[in-house]
């Protein structure tokens, strides 16, 4: 799938929001992606997770698992492509991921982790923790949106469908807050 492409499908499926945001990590951005929105479609879903899928084809990928709740759908959506497993993480109540529901990665098992947006990458870091925690091997990282532009790296490979490079700032530094906009918009999932 070209760059192009994957951006015709955000604007079809209004994916890409402008205003003040406050991302998971905690920084302030002028725009959001919001790839829940991709799901709402299985034709864009199918599209983009398939894409993504073709990085790992033949790659031997047993398991897909990825962070609820951005990612579910995801992990669903790119293990279908692969022929594999799927699960997700979610947060305890100490506030860290981890597998539940009888969840299990076995040792030596090939776990791909996705994620819809890679801003600081924190979640995925999470995430590939608790695979190499339980003795499965991390054999790549795939997401929706780089929003790093490819400066990220997780050490294992990592294929994104879209890579763009979206501003985004500590709070103290937020050139939105300095101009006296509004408090930022919260909208990812996670509690901050």
């Amino acid at each position: 799938m070209t760059q192009q492409r994957a951006l015709q499908i955000f604007e079809e499926a209004g994916v890409l929001m402008k205003g003040h945001f406050l991302l998971t990590s905690g920084r302030h951005s002028d725009r959001y992606l919001q790839c829940a929105q991709i799901f709402r479609n299985p034709k864009y879903s199918e599209e983009i997770c398939g894409a993504l899928a073709e990085n790992w084809r033949r790659k031997g990928i047993e398991i897909v698992i990825g962070p609820a709740m951005g990612a579910v759908q995801m992990a669903y959506e790119v293990s279908r492509a692969l022929g594999c497993e799927n699960f997700f993480t979610e947060r305890g109540a100490n506030g860290k991921m981890a597998l539940r529901r009888g969840f299990r990665v076995l040792p030596g098992q090939k776990v791909l982790v996705v994620e819809d947006v890679v801003t600081t990458g924190g979640s995925v870091r999470e995430v590939m923790e608790l695979v190499r925690a339980a003795g499965g091997t991390v054999a790549g990282v795939g997401a929706v949106v780089d929003r790093t532009a490819g400066k990220i790296d997780f050490g294992v490979p990592f294929r994104a469908v879209a890579s763009l490079d979206v501003r985004s700032w500590a709070p103290e530094d937020c050139p939105l807050c300095r101009a006296g906009a509004p408090a930022p918009v919260k909208p990812g999932s996670r509690r901050l």
